[in-house]
């Protein structure tokens, strides 16, 4: 575990201090996030104001200029006081930073695992981030977590190889991730900080497994490649993006069940669903797209063509009006935010960020 205090400075103005989250009904909003570009070491500020959507700032997280760190993940806190990036190509270890989101300065640092990736922060303050692990061999990885307020690693709990999609229940009491090379949705105890349930995501084979158990993959087993697990509003399902089976799982996790399946287009990766509970928001990577689903009655609703290649990860606003979703890009190409109205189901406005951009999250709405 490691604390540093960092002096990187910004290359633009600062960000406007956090507001209150509630959107006046009389008019249209401002809507604010943050966007990670990989290949760059840069995350960058977007404002997007009902019409159009611009670059307010872009800060530099790497610690060395001659190397690329990899910003993968991005988090803001609950009291949208902090926003977090982590830095997957660390030497050995990965490593999470914090920030305020009033001067985009850091604050602090804490070493993680190998190559961490996606993450979120609970109410209580300890931030889950997945240690995705992309080297050497395929072993068992784990999940860290961070007491924010001191910035110390207080857990690694050991899951399954390859743990991506770091999310958490509404409440900040269950935590869910997905493991790619081991075809496994893992539940955890966020107040225990431990295991609590597994579930097998072989297609036709899906099956609750022993908590304490990692199960040996079967040769020539179908495979769902899991990259991504979201959990629904009221906690009582996960939805599963299967990369390599073009669907998504819903999956009750009182009775431990595939209830539905959504058949998506190609090469699913990341999901959100509307804080309203209505829709489920899916990147299809191989599509170049980014799929709506109404939740009610099981149907894609929008299919909406992204700007480039890769769409990547998504960011929702909080009155779920819009969709966030960042784009990497191919080559030299920048990185890309699609803003997506999710009512009409077209895309609103777009705005290049840094390249490969991937992790994303939403800061805040505030009046005009």
């Amino acid at each position: 575990m490691a604390m540093a205090l960092w002096a990187l400075g910004t290359t633009a103005a600062a960000a406007t201090p956090a507001v209150s989250q509630e959107i006046s009904p009389d008019g249209p909003s401002s809507y604010y996030v943050y966007v990670a570009a990989e290949s760059e070491d840069r995350v960058d500020l977007i404002r997007f104001d009902g019409t159009g959507a611009s670059v307010l700032d872009s800060v530099f997280v790497g610690r060395f200029p001659t190397e690329i760190d990899g910003p993968h993940g991005l988090a803001v806190d609950p009291s949208g006081e902090r926003w977090y990036v982590t830095l997957a190509h660390g030497n050995p270890f990965g490593t999470v930073v914090a920030y305020s989101t009033e001067t985009n300065r850091p604050l602090g640092s804490a070493e993680l695992g190998l190559f961490p990736a996606t993450m979120q922060v609970t109410p209580a303050g300890l931030l889950f981030a997945a240690n995705f692990n992309l080297h050497g061999d395929h072993e068992p990885s784990s999940v860290s977590v961070v007491d924010v307020g001191a910035m110390i690693e207080v857990a690694q709990i050991s899951t399954c190889t390859m743990p991506h999609g770091s999310r958490l229940t509404a409440d900040g009491a269950r935590h869910y991730s997905v493991c790619m090379m081991d075809e496994m949705l893992v539940e955890v105890d966020a107040h225990r900080l431990e295991v609590t349930q597994r579930f097998l995501l072989f297609p036709g084979s899906e099956q609750a497994w022993p908590h304490d158990w990692l199960p040996t993959r079967p040769v020539g087993a179908a495979a769902c490649s899991p990259t991504w697990a979201h959990p629904a509003v009221d906690g009582r399902h996960v939805y599963v993006a299967c990369n390599r089976n073009a669907e998504v799982l819903e999956i009750d996790v009182g009775s431990w069940r595939v209830t539905r399946r959504f058949e998506t287009g190609e090469g699913p990766y990341n999901l959100d669903v509307t804080p309203d509970g209505a829709y489920l928001v899916v990147t299809y990577k191989g599509g170049q797209a980014t799929g709506v689903w109404d939740l009610a009655d099981g149907t894609e609703v929008a299919r909406v063509p992204n700007t480039r290649t890769l769409p990547h990860g998504i960011a929702i606003s909080p009155d779920s009006r819009y969709a966030f979703v960042s784009v990497e890009g191919v080559g030299g190409e920048p990185g890309t935010v699609d803003v997506i109205d999710l009512r009409a189901g077209v895309r609103a406005a777009s705005v290049d960020v840094g390249k490969q951009a991937g992790g994303i999250a939403f800061w805040k709405a505030e009046p005009r």
